[in-house]
C-alpha cells in the first residue's frame, strides 16, 4: 500500500496544531489526535460523545514510544507482545500513573497498539511519537470502513481525513489484558 508524503505532513501538522484527524487502520477509520493535548482529547471525545472513563488506546508503528510503558513488564510479557506487534492487538499495560487520566480514563491500565498500518505508522513518526487512535464513529454507531463513511459522521468537523484506505481487516482491533491474559474484545489477530 502507497503512502503519499504529503498526506502524512498535513496530518502530522494538524496533529501537532492540536487538530483531531481521521486516519486508515488495520480494520477500520480511527479519529487520532495528541494524546497529550487535553483540548484535543476534550475534543475527540466529544465528536465522538464518548465517556473520558473508558479510556482510550495510544497507537504508534515503533515500539520504542512506548518504552517507559514497558520498562516494568517482565521478560515473558514482553515476549507475548512481540508476538503480535505490529499488527492489530492492542495491549491493555498497568500504566504506574505514567499517562495522563484523559488516556487512561477509570482504569489502571493504558491500551497499546504497535501498528503494522503504513499510513499510521508514517503518521506516528513523522508526529514523533504516540498518537490517541479509536474509531472514527460516534458511540453506538458502526465503525467506518470507507472514507465517506467517516465523512458523513463529521463532515467537516474533522481537520484532516486521508491517508489511503484500511488494512482490509474484517474485525476490530483484539484487545487483551496482558496481566491477567484475557482478551476483552476479539478480533483478528493474524
Amino acid at each position: 500500500m502507497a503512502v503519499s508524503p504529503l498526506a502524512v505532513q498535513w496530518a502530522a501538522r494538524a496533529l501537532a496544531a492540536g487538530g483531531v484527524i481521521a486516519h486508515p487502520t488495520e480494520s477500520v477509520w480511527g479519529l487520532a489526535c495528541d494524546p497529550f493535548n487535553p483540548r484535543a482529547v476534550e475534543r475527540l471525545l466529544r465528536l465522538k460523545n464518548r465517556p473520558l472513563e473508558k479510556g482510550l488506546i495510544l497507537v504508534s508503528g515503533d515500539e520504542s514510544d512506548f518504552a517507559g510503558l514497558l520498562e516494568s513488564l517482565s521478560g515473558p510479557q514482553l515476549q507475548r507482545l512481540h508476538e503480535t506487534w505490529p499488527g492489530p492487538v492492542t495491549w491493555l499495560v498497568p500504566h504506574f500513573g505514567r499517562v495522563p487520566p484523559w488516556i487512561s480514563g477509570a482504569h489502571h491500565s493504558v491500551a497499546l497498539r504497535c501498528t503494522a498500518h503504513p499510513f499510521t505508522a508514517a503518521l506516528t513518526r513523522a508526529f514523533g511519537g504516540a498518537i490517541v487512535s479509536t474509531s472514527a464513529n460516534p458511540t453506538g454507531c458502526q465503525p467506518p470502513r470507507q472514507k465517506y463513511q467517516v465523512l458523513r459522521y463529521f463532515g467537516d468537523a474533522l481537520d484532516f481525513v486521508g491517508g489511503g484506505a484500511t488494512g482490509g481487516r474484517q474485525s476490530p482491533s483484539e484487545i487483551r489484558d496482558l496481566i491477567s491474559g484475557s482478551v476483552l474484545r476479539p478480533g483478528s489477530s493474524q
